[in-house]
């Protein structure tokens, strides 16, 4: 059983990975991660960027990959790696499905380099690439806005609605709250001509605000 287990431990032990070799491996982790890096940056939309989550992403994939080559190298290493990994803990929600794809596509680069199958890590960055763009890029809905009037007399709401109604080929009342005669309403419409409805519900009687804001909420077919 003890010569078993020395066998195993001497054919899985890797000491001839070179420094050369090593060089060469985080070399192309490093230029896949700025890759990535390049690529988060030009394709994501949100109002505040994450530059740290974006290095986060490129630091990942090389540190992935040097991961995986201490791995590689022996049987201990490995084990002791498991023991390691296995007591952390990640806490931070990651909130755009966006940000968890590039994440995995961070990390699949990072193992691919590190198991020496460095076409698989190119490839991949490239087909991911033009999924993204090409999903990204193709006209699938638009999102609705959401239309906040205020209102002195609340039995001035089916005018205000059919003015909406005109306008708009999608409209749903989200909120009504009526107080002293008073009434707010929060309408999401899915309209065009966005100036001209905004203007004429400001020139009915009986309206004080009208407010047109866009929002990032499910789209509406």
């Amino acid at each position: 059983m003890q010569s078993l287990i020395s066998e195993f431990l001497e054919n899985y032990t890797s000491g001839d990975i070179s420094i050369a070799h090593t060089v060469m491996v985080l070399g192309i982790s490093c230029v896949l991660a700025c890759y990535i890096y390049v690529v988060y940056r030009l394709i994501t939309k949100k109002t505040f960027y994450s530059k740290s989550f974006n290095i986060a992403l490129a630091v990942i994939a090389v540190v992935t990959a040097a991961i995986i080559l201490a791995v590689q190298s022996s049987i201990v290493i490995s084990l002791g790696m498991v023991g390691a990994l296995s007591i952390v803990r990640f806490r931070t929600a990651v909130k755009e499905p966006m940000d968890l794809c590039f994440l995995f596509w961070s990390i699949a680069v990072g193992i691919c380099c590190g198991a020496r199958v460095m076409e698989v890590a190119i490839i991949l960055s490239a087909i991911l690439t033009v999924l993204v763009v090409i999903l990204d890029r193709l006209p699938i809905g638009r999102a609705p806005m959401i239309l906040i009037m205020n209102l002195k007399d609340s039995k001035k709401e089916p005018e205000m609605i059919n003015t909406v109604k005109k306008y708009s080929k999608y409209y749903k009342v989200k909120s009504r709250n009526v107080s002293s005669e008073k009434c707010n309403l929060i309408v999401e419409v899915r309209v065009k001509e966005e100036y001209e409805m905004v203007q004429e519900l400001s020139g009915l009687e009986g309206i004080t605000n009208v407010s047109l804001v866009s929002h990032d909420g499910e789209v509406t077919f």
